[in-house]
């Protein structure tokens, strides 16, 4: 946290530790997303669908649920949402009728690049001042400790965490 790397908190920073910093970078990354995807059904979780539908081979509804830790009976109703704006589908699986995969409609797609877009500049505003270099390395970084993370914990859900830090009354009422 300190400018000079040794480790010391940052005088006059408040809060020292990693919780309140990741709070505040949440907070400020969550505020200018919401916003970036404004209209969109279920806002932040429906990018997120719409990324890994638009992205990867076509899940089925419970693997999408499993891998961004969305709670299973709450999935439907936003599948339901973002296929009645036509954005996604479900299709019958070939190899086995009673499971449907979530597929990303042509209309999906583009409102997909669209949104990538937006995502983009809303997270330039989050990192509004620091240099590429150092953005890169951080995004970097923090990818690699996400990815550990879920690999060794893939039930732990982050939209628990986000809530919570969006919640915590510390860091002021959540936008």
């Amino acid at each position: 946290m300190d400018a000079g790397g040794g480790g010391t908190p940052t005088v006059g920073v408040p809060g020292s530790d990693l919780g309140w910093t990741l709070g505040v970078i949440l907070r400020r990354w969550h505020e200018q997303v919401e916003e970036a995807v404004a209209g969109l059904p279920h806002g932040p979780r429906g990018y997120q669908i719409l990324s890994v539908v638009g992205h990867n081979s076509p899940p089925t509804q419970s693997g999408l649920a499993k891998h961004l830790n969305i709670d299973k009976t709450v999935m439907p109703y936003i599948i339901d949402a973002l296929e009645g704006a036509g954005l996604i589908e479900r299709r019958p699986d070939p190899s086995d009728r009673r499971v449907r995969r979530i597929v990303i409609t042509p209309a999906g797609a583009k409102k997909l690049k669209q949104l990538e877009k937006k995502v983009r500049a809303a997270e330039d505003l989050v990192f509004h001042g620091v240099a590429p270099e150092t953005r890169a390395v951080f995004v970097d970084q923090a990818t690699r400790l996400a990815v550990s993370i879920h690999t060794d914990r893939p039930a732990l859900d982050p939209c628990i965490a986000v809530r919570d830090v969006l919640a915590d009354p510390a860091l002021g009422p959540p936008r």
